[in-house]
Parts: C-alpha cells; sequence; structure tokens
C-alpha cells in the first residue's frame, strides 16, 4: 500500500476526531483491520495516535513482516505493552479506543503501564474515516466487483446440477473464486459474529432461522457451524437456488446475491423477486451524495404493504430492518439504510443493497448488488442481473 495513500487515511482520521472529539489526546488501536488500514499490514501490536505528533506503530510480532509490507512511516518493535510507555511517555490522561472491539482484560493489561483516567470511544471516528473511500479503495473493490459478478451470473450457471448438495456447489464455487483472485476470508465488524464464505442454500433452506443480523437463512453445517451450506441438502426439480457471498480481492470486499432455479419455481417467486428488483432500483434511484439513509428507508418502506412485509428481510419477528449495508475491509460496516441513521451520504461511500422476500416452502427471492454513491447517483460494481437465472 503506497505511503501516499497511508498519510492520506491518517490526515483524514486525525481531521475527523479533531471535528467530531475535539478535546481528544490520545487514540490506541488494535483491531488488525484498522491497523490495516492505517499501515498496510495486520501485526500484533498497537497503533498510537497523538496530537499534534506523528502516529507509531508499536509492533510485537511480526516487526520483521510489517518492515517488509508496510510503507507506513513509524514502525518501533516491542516485547510488552511496557515498552510503549517507555518509548512514547506521558499520554495524557484520556484515551479513544476501539470500545466495540476491545476486551476489557486486554484494555487494563495496556492501561497499567498508562493509567488513563477517561477511557473514551473512537469507534465512530473510525467508521466515518472507512465508510468513504478512497481512489485506491475503490480500484480494488471494483476488481472484486468483476470477479464477483463472474461468478455469480456465468460459473454458478455452468457448474451446478441436481443431486449435488449446497456443499459441493459452494466448494465448486469457492475453489473458482480462490483461483480467480479472491482471499477467501470473509471478515464481518459486528460482536461475536463468524461466517465462512456466505450462504449457499436450496428451497426453503434459505430460510431457515439465522444467527446473525441479516435477512437470508441457512441450516448451514449444523449447531456447531451454521455457516456456508449443508453436505445433505440436494438439489432436486424445479427447486430454488440462493447464494449470498463475499468476495474478497487484496482485502476489500463487494457483496452480492443471486437466485437461481433449476426448472421452474411457482409463479408467485418470480412475481416477490420482480418486486424485489423494482425496491432495489428505487432504493438505488435515491442514492447520491447528501442523501440521508433514514429517509431513504422510510420512503421506499412505507408503501409496502402489510402482507408482503411479513416475510420481508426475513421471517416474521426475525426480520431485519434495513435495506442495505456499507462494505468494504468487512462486509458490514457503516452506514446502514436504516431508520437513526440521519448523516448524509458522503460520495465514494459504498453500500451493498439487498431487498429479499421469502415464500414459504420455495425459498428466499430477491437479489443484492454493491454500488459506489456518487454526486449524480450510484454505480453498481458487481454486475447487474435482474432475472431469476434458469439452470
Amino acid at each position: 500500500m503506497p505511503a501516499a495513500e497511508l498519510k492520506l487515511r491518517m490526515s483524514n482520521f486525525t481531521a475527523r476526531m479533531d471535528s467530531l472529539c475535539p478535546d481528544w489526546e490520545t487514540v490506541m488501536i488494535v483491531n488488525k483491520v484498522n491497523i490495516y488500514y492505517f499501515t498496510g499490514t495486520q501485526q500484533n501490536g498497537v497503533l498510537l495516535v497523538r496530537r499534534g505528533r506523528d502516529a507509531v506503530f508499536y509492533v510485537r510480532r511480526s516487526f520483521e513482516r510489517g518492515q517488509v509490507e508496510s510503507e507506513f512511516s513509524s514502525l518501533v518493535k516491542i516485547n510488552s505493552f511496557k515498552d510503549i510507555a517507555a518509548a512514547a511517555g506521558d499520554c495524557g490522561s484520556r484515551v479513544h479506543i476501539e470500545k466495540e472491539f476491545v476486551p476489557l482484560a486486554y484494555f487494563e493489561r495496556l492501561n497499567k503501564y498508562f493509567n488513563f483516567k477517561e477511557i473514551l470511544s473512537c469507534d465512530f471516528v473510525l467508521s466515518v474515516v472507512r465508510s468513504v473511500k478512497t481512489s485506491y479503495e475503490l480500484d480494488i473493490m471494483r476488481r472484486a466487483g468483476e470477479l464477483h459478478a463472474k461468478t455469480l451470473n456465468d460459473f454458478v450457471p455452468s457448474v451446478a446440477k441436481k443431486g449435488m448438495s449446497e456443499v459441493e456447489l459452494g466448494s465448486e464455487v469457492l475453489r473458482f473464486m480462490l483461483n480467480n483472485g479472491h482471499q477467501g476470508v470473509a471478515r464481518l465488524s459486528m460482536f461475536n459474529t463468524e461466517m465462512f464464505m456466505g450462504q449457499v442454500c436450496f428451497g426453503d433452506n434459505s430460510m431457515y432461522h439465522n444467527t446473525f443480523d441479516g435477512p437470508g437463512g441457512i441450516l448451514g453445517f449444523g449447531p456447531a457451524a451454521p455457516f456456508f451450506g449443508n453436505a445433505d441438502r440436494r438439489l432436486a426439480d424445479n427447486e430454488l437456488i440462493f447464494i449470498d457471498i463475499g468476495c474478497m480481492v487484496d482485502g476489500y470486499y463487494t457483496d452480492k446475491t443471486q437466485v437461481y432455479s433449476l426448472g421452474t419455481l411457482p409463479d408467485e417467486a418470480y412475481e416477490y423477486h420482480e418486486r424485489c428488483v423494482r425496491i432495489l432500483e428505487d432504493t438505488v434511484s435515491r442514492l447520491r451524495a447528501g442523501a440521508v439513509p433514514s429517509k431513504i428507508y422510510e420512503e421506499v418502506m412505507t408503501p409496502l404493504d402489510e402482507s408482503f412485509l411479513e416475510y420481508f428481510m426475513g421471517v416474521r419477528e426475525e426480520r431485519v430492518k434495513f435495506l442495505g449495508h456499507g462494505i468494504g475491509l468487512t462486509i458490514d460496516e457503516y452506514p446502514v439504510i436504516a431508520k437513526g441513521f440521519d448523516a448524509p451520504i458522503e460520495e465514494n461511500t459504498v453500500f451493498a443493497v439487498e431487498p429479499k422476500r421469502g415464500i414459504p416452502g420455495v425459498g428466499l427471492v430477491g437479489l443484492e448488488n454493491t454500488y459506489v454513491v456518487k454526486n449524480s447517483g450510484a454505480e453498481c460494481i458487481t454486475g447487474f442481473n435482474p432475472s431469476i437465472i434458469r439452470i
């Protein structure tokens, strides 16, 4: 990652801290995704940012790898937190940390050497800064989107066949993606949440009870690993295939969902799918710099009737209350197209928009694509196929 890119990101962050947390003194960052964002490497350590001083990345392991990978201006080798305090000196009485991520025990071990009196959160500032993508980031995400489109629009119809299991189809998809640049990891920001690739479901498995905050359901491998697909569920004639997966290229994600049919589905599947397409188009038509996510959500959701909403974005009380989410170094990022997100969207924010509707006994229909928001509108970067693709 170029040094100029890293300097731009750190400059953007400190400027946002000045604006949103004007009394800040010190920030300590330990989340490896955030560390990668600012340094271009994912080593175990603490990124120390202080007002009016150059940021320093104190690296425990592996300092040598960090030196090879990173163009960050200042990397310092440490053996323990004590070394940070000795090298940094007085860091003030107030610290901002990633409260959504840092375990209490970890921070207590760290703070033993600093004795910060006031512990504040930098999570929102980090989310806002990361939500607005640089040209460098957008170039990578467009490459991810191209692979995503090639995988779901072209590859899946060439390999899906009657009798294969969800795991078998998912494995073919994963192999193809890995061979073409996908890096395999499925990273989520949400606390205590895991995922393996995404969801590969046949029929009403796509409406099974979900363990994370998403509209699609999944039985998965089983209770110990409710991810990916089920080895015993096999594809039958006239059945729906639902695939919702992320694609990671050079650390950045796009998100895309495509629905297929092996043969013909009931008429209501096509009717509800077409309605989801219209909802997506209605949502995307409102995505532009300056638009307010909560207002978009209200305007799109208000006209929808109760009978449609019963299985829209989930099943009854398990329905999720959003239409799309930010995406970047993790699949789920700020902002969200939902109530409560009242700050205007900034140019070069990237959203995954995903209206989906379940049909009992049939499965989940709808679609998802990833969009870059510009002043004049939104650009789809994952390829747009509005149809249920027939196998």
